[in-house]
C-alpha cells in the first residue's frame, strides 16, 4: 500500500472514530458510554501513532511509550469517574 493510500485510510479511520465518539458522547453519560468513547479514543491514538506518525516500524520501546499513554490517560478518566460516583 502506498503511503498516500495509507494516510487517506487512517484519515478516514479518524473520522469514522471521531464521528462515532460524538454520537456516543451525546446518547448519554453512562459508565458504558464513557467506556465507548474511551475507546475510540485509543482507536484514534492507535491510528496517529501508527498511520501519521509512522511509528509501524519503529523501535519497539518507542512504539510502547507511545501508545501506552493514551491508555494511562483513559485509565485516569475512569478512575476520576468511578471516584466522582
Amino acid at each position: 500500500m502506498s503511503a498516500s493510500t495509507t494516510l487517506i485510510a487512517c484519515w478516514l479511520g479518524l473520522a469514522v472514530l471521531s464521528f462515532a465518539s460524538v454520537q456516543l458522547g451525546s446518547a448519554g453519560a453512562t459508565l458504558l458510554m464513557v467506556c465507548a468513547v474511551l475507546l475510540a479514543a485509543l482507536g484514534k491514538a492507535w491510528l496517529i501513532a501508527d498511520g501519521f506518525m509512522e511509528l509501524r516500524h519503529a523501535p519497539p520501546m518507542w512504539r510502547w511509550l507511545i501508545l501506552s499513554w493514551p491508555v494511562v490517560m483513559a485509565a485516569g478518566v475512569l478512575l476520576a469517574l468511578s471516584v466522582s460516583l
